[in-house]
C-alpha cells in the first residue's frame, strides 16, 4: 500500500468516525466531544474518559487507545484488523464506546 493510498483509506475512517459522532450526539442522549487535531481524534465522554484514535502514517497503521488496551490496526483489504487479535476495528471501537459512555453504541452506527 503506498502513503497516498493509506492516507486515503485512514482518513476515510477519521470523517466517518467524526460524521457518526455528529449523529449520536443529535440522534441520543449520548454526549461525546469529539476533538479533532490532525490525524488525531480524541473523544471526550460525559464521564471525562477519553478515547484516543491516531494515525500512524510511516506504519500505515490506525492506533486506538482506551481505557480497555492499546490496539494497532492494519488496512486488510476490506478492513482494519488489529494486528495481533485481527479483530475488526468498528466493533472494538463500538464495544469500548459503548463501556466508556455508559450507552449502547450499535457498530451499524459508526463505520
Amino acid at each position: 500500500m503506498t502513503d497516498t493510498q493509506f492516507l486515503d483509506l485512514a482518513e476515510s475512517a477519521l470523517e466517518t468516525l467524526e460524521d457518526a459522532i455528529d449523529d449520536l450526539n443529535e440522534s441520543t442522549d449520548m454526549d461525546v466531544d469529539a476533538q479533532r487535531v490532525g490525524g488525531m481524534i480524541t473523544l471526550v465522554f460525559a464521564n471525562k474518559s477519553q478515547i484516543v484514535v491516531n494515525l500512524q502514517k510511516p506504519l500505515h497503521e490506525i492506533w486506538l487507545a482506551t481505557q480497555s488496551g492499546g490496539y494497532h490496526y492494519k488496512w486488510s483489504g476490506s478492513a482494519w484488523l488489529d494486528t495481533k487479535t485481527q479483530a475488526e476495528f468498528w466493533e472494538q471501537l463500538s464495544t469500548d464506546m459503548s463501556e466508556q459512555s455508559g450507552h449502547k453504541v450499535e457498530r451499524s452506527r459508526l463505520g
